[in-house]
């Protein structure tokens, strides 16, 4: 029982590391990586369909991503897409492809997007603490329950105490390197 707890609790922490990762991507550095248009959805014959499965998105240099829609029809839907999107990009068409040009980040744009960085990774704290609470009490249940002994619960939380340190540590990092990243210049 006691083991199930903290699996579970290990697999939630995880998986909120893996969103931290797949959010931070989103947040744009000075180089440009294919990511970056992950989440644009454009409309595909009425279907809402994210770029990546109606194009073939490349890096076209280290501040350029190319765009390729499999359907030529859907060039100007896309660059519409892509200009339309919160991430500030002026994609510009070429014959069969869709350049988007990374525009270099001014340092106000740099602290603002460290900021959000920063949000993003205390969420993801709370996320993590949540989940070691939740446990605990799930522990601390067993143990009303008599279905546990003391020492056995105690044990339990102070691995969920050292679990939930160790993601802890592991978000400060993710954070360090992404911060270190956008004010790299």
């Amino acid at each position: 029982m006691i083991a199930d707890v903290k699996k579970t609790a290990e697999q939630k922490m995880k998986k909120t590391l893996e969103a931290l990762k797949h959010d931070l991507a989103k947040i744009r550095t000075g180089r440009a990586h294919t990511g970056l248009l992950d989440h644009i959805v454009v409309d595909y014959y009425g279907t809402p369909t994210a770029i990546p499965q109606v194009a073939n998105v490349t890096l076209l240099d280290a501040r350029t991503i190319g765009v390729t829609p499999w359907d030529k029809k859907m060039i100007g839907v896309v660059e519409r897409a892509i200009r339309d999107s919160d991430l500030g990009l002026n994609p510009a068409t070429q014959g069969d492809i869709v350049r988007v040009p990374m525009p270099p980040l001014t340092e106000e744009r740099r602290k603002e997007l460290t900021k959000v960085v920063r949000t993003e990774g205390e969420n993801a704290r709370v996320a993590v603490r949540n989940v070691r609470r939740d446990a605990i009490h799930h522990l601390k249940e067993l143990l009303k329950q008599k279905k546990v002994a003391e020492d056995d619960e105690r044990r339990a939380q102070e691995e969920i105490q050292r679990l939930t340190d160790r993601h802890i540590a592991d978000i400060d990092k993710m954070l360090q390197a992404k911060e270190a990243d956008l004010m790299a210049i």
